[in-house]
């Protein structure tokens, strides 16, 4: 099943075309507003370096879980 979706307001404008794939192994500064200053933190601090690496971080990944369920429970 094809699924479209319009990832531009995400992306930094050299990536908006690119596909999936592409985009998971793309730096995190291909990521609309985060810098590459931001993207050397976040190699330093947890070693993600492409945007999979920081989708699959297991800190990230508890957050957003909770951001979640906190979400729901109102």
């Amino acid at each position: 099943m094809a699924v479209t979706a319009d990832l531009a307001k995400l992306l930094d404008k050299a990536y908006e075309e690119k596909n999936l794939t592409e985009l998971v192994n793309a730096p995190v500064d291909a990521l609309a507003g985060v810098s590459e200053g931001d993207a050397k933190l976040l190699k330093e601090a947890f070693n993600i370096k492409t945007i999979g690496d920081l989708g699959r971080n297991k800190f990230f990944r508890a957050a957003s879980a909770l951001v979640e369920l906190a979400e729901r429970s109102k």
